[in-house]
């Protein structure tokens, strides 16, 4: 999309379009005259409201966050290209970053390979004060790593063995763990890959791991599964996000935290904290689809 303009090519609203606007009703006869889908204008409108009024209620939070020395770690998985990075954004956008952290790990240094698994993300966890936002955290060993060859088969293991007793101690100690799984179906990936590899503001988004995981999407799902099955427990459940409409995920992923979270203000709120249980739901094992 050409700076300066709005819309797709060929539907587009130039910044002289605009100019020449006086009336709301000119502004609908020229989006009409653009063929510019109204709907999509006014859901995006809507979306950007809420998401505002939802920001709102986020800094109420972090305030009670920082005075109560609550620590918070919010954990944001999910297959490539789910919309884990934008979701993080509109989480964060507002935020005080002297109390906010987002984590985004490299590949482990040789020393980290020689460590304890869970070692390089203990100096991560959150502070007192402080929420921390994991862009993909410890669970790179449950699917990624065993998935692309990166783990042997004993380490994964252990990794399950192991998990939920380290997320048990840190609820004992008073963190609180929040573990989101954005799930998008195999064809909206696709979709999505070919949007980044179209933008060249958004190439560097793809790496060789994004290039196999249409590849091996049945392998993900298999390891996914069981990671699942072995690490969703009552005080860390896996809460899963239908993510193939961004600004949905987005929202009901704020309103999934703020209605968990007992902050002052709260009831005060102008804006519908409950999610909505057609994108929200908490993991069980009896859910037959999680990607659709």
């Amino acid at each position: 999309m050409a700076a300066g303009f709005i819309g797709e090519a060929g539907r587009i609203l130039s910044e002289e379009d605009l100019r020449r606007i006086n009336t709301p009703r000119g502004l609908i006869q020229l989006i009409k005259s653009k063929n510019i889908n109204l709907d999509e204008v006014r859901k995006t409108l809507l979306y950007e409201q809420e998401l505002r009024q939802l920001q709102v209620e986020l800094v109420r939070l972090q305030r009670w966050v920082q005075a109560d020395g609550q620590r918070i770690a919010i954990l944001v998985e999910g297959r490539d290209a789910a919309g884990k990075g934008g979701t993080i954004r509109r989480f964060t956008e507002h935020l005080n970053p002297r109390a906010m952290r987002v984590v985004a790990l490299p590949k482990p240094t040789d020393d980290e390979r020689g460590q304890w698994y869970f070692q390089r993300y203990i100096r991560q966890l959150p502070n007192k004060g402080e929420i921390v936002f994991f862009d993909r955290s410890w669970y790179n060993r449950a699917v990624v790593e065993p998935v692309m060859g990166f783990c042997s088969k004993k380490e994964h293991q252990r990794f399950l063995q192991q998990v939920t007793e380290f997320e048990h101690m840190l609820y004992e100690d008073g963190v609180t763990i929040i573990k989101f799984w954005f799930s998008i179906s195999k064809e909206e990936q696709a979709k999505r890959f070919e949007a980044r590899r179209q933008n060249p503001l958004k190439q560097w988004k793809l790496s060789p791991v994004d290039e196999k995981a249409q590849e091996m999407w049945d392998s993900y799902t298999r390891f996914k599964e069981e990671m699942f099955s072995k690490t969703h427990t009552t005080f860390s459940p896996w809460i899963i996000v239908k993510a193939n409409d961004k600004q949905a995920a987005r929202l009901e992923g704020l309103r999934y935290v703020l209605n968990l979270l007992p902050y002052r203000g709260k009831d005060e709120a102008q804006i519908r904290l409950t999610p909505d249980p057609n994108v929200i739901t908490r993991f069980h094992r009896k859910m037959a689809e999680l990607d659709f």
